[in-house]
């Protein structure tokens, strides 16, 4: 029922896709009678869906993959992809909610964010970004800074482009070069495959529907979880927890 999670699976496998087309070099190592091309290094910041289907995709492709992700319980998810997981020290022990999604941190755990990642950017060729907090604006994890400490020719694909980016440079839909870097900000990526997102989505609605409709009637069990956690307004108020603080501090 999950269209996030469904059209998340595309948009990290396309943003890996759109990285190699941008890279001025192969993703894999290949050993010729011309020399040895070492394989490219992709770095990607959120180990979600979308963060998840680009390491295997990278992996795939032959890239040496690391990957970050806020919540330690990601480092199995990674290592079982191919990936290695890269931490630093500081604390993150409530960085998960009770749905397995990243929390919101303070702007103090952020600033040392930002400076582990300009350095773990500096030393690879490509960084797929796709930090999101459900309901807030996306984190700045790589300020301009940090992107341009990287190679000339880089790429820098944000998955978070339409929530704000994580990335201090990107701009939603567009390909901005700062210092020899690619920054590309696409915020619809899953249309690129549109017979496959369509029929993703497709199933997504109807195993919903399925779940709130009974003998052809449509029944709105507020005790059960997914109707819960879907319904934004119920008797001419406004029920969804997210959306009552958002209209709260509007």
């Amino acid at each position: 029922m999950d269209v996030l999670s469904s059209q998340a699976t595309l948009a990290g496998y396309r943003a890996v896709l759109l990285a190699a087309l941008r890279l001025p070099k192969l993703f894999p190592m290949l050993v010729t009678a011309a020399g040895t091309i070492t394989a490219a290094r992709s770095f990607v910041i959120g180990a979600g869906v979308a963060g998840l289907q680009a390491i295997a995709t990278a992996k795939r492709l032959g890239s040496i993959v690391e990957a970050y992700d806020v919540r330690a319980a990601a480092a199995e998810q990674i290592e079982s992809l191919g990936g290695r997981f890269v931490s630093f020290e500081l604390e993150t022990g409530d960085a998960q909610d009770a749905g397995g999604y990243a929390k919101a941190q303070s702007e103090e755990f952020y600033a040392k964010q930002r400076a582990f990642m300009s350095a773990q950017a500096a030393r690879s060729d490509v960084v797929i970004a796709t930090a999101l907090v459900p309901g807030r604006r996306a984190p700045v994890l790589l300020d301009e800074a940090g992107v341009r400490g990287m190679k000339p020719g880089s790429v820098v694909v944000d998955l978070a482009a339409s929530n704000g980016g994580n990335c201090a440079c990107t701009r939603p839909d567009e390909d901005v070069l700062v210092n020899g870097v690619h920054v590309l900000g696409p915020t619809n990526l899953a249309s690129d495959v549109p017979a496959d997102a369509s029929r993703m989505f497709s199933r997504n609605v109807v195993n919903l529907v399925s779940h709130l409709v009974k003998d052809a009637k449509l029944v709105l069990d507020r005790e059960d979880e997914i109707t819960r956690g879907t319904l934004v307004a119920h008797g001419g108020e406004v029920v969804h927890p997210v959306v009552q603080k958002q209209l709260a501090g509007a």
